[in-house]
């Protein structure tokens, strides 16, 4: 089996990190929608986001929900791509307390989470600092 019809949906964006850029007003959006927010436009292009960018804020989670329990302490962000799109994520394989408001970071593709031992694994993004 492939997956949930949910997973399959989101594989261009979570996998390739596609976006859609609209056709009348150029505003990009992740993950891609059907309608523009900014000129109500419905024809979008594709877009690959870029694979670098700054961190402009982030938070360390110390209490995580559960699936998340094993790896707290760890920091969530709001990276600023290269291209100028904001995109959150989970920043990685630093301390917490090494990170820093304007620190690059670029993203790589992870295994997020698994659905019990013997389930489908998903995988996404995450950023690690550039070094």
């Amino acid at each position: 089996m492939i997956g949930s019809a949910r997973s399959w949906r989101e594989k261009p964006q979570r996998y390739r990190y596609q976006a859609a850029r609209c056709s009348g007003c150029g505003k990009v959006f992740f993950p891609p929608r059907v309608v523009c927010d900014k000129c109500r436009g419905r024809s979008f292009e594709t877009q690959v986001l870029a694979g670098s960018g700054v961190i402009e804020t982030y938070t360390v989670i110390h209490i995580a929900p559960s699936g998340f329990t094993d790896e707290a302490p760890y920091a969530v962000g709001v990276i600023r791509l290269d291209d100028g799109v904001r995109i959150t994520g989970q920043i990685v394989d630093c301390k917490p307390e090494e990170l820093a408001v304007g620190a690059r970071v670029r993203r790589e593709f992870r295994k997020v989470t698994e659905d019990g031992p013997s389930g489908v694994i998903h995988y996404g993004y995450k950023f690690v600092p550039e070094s």
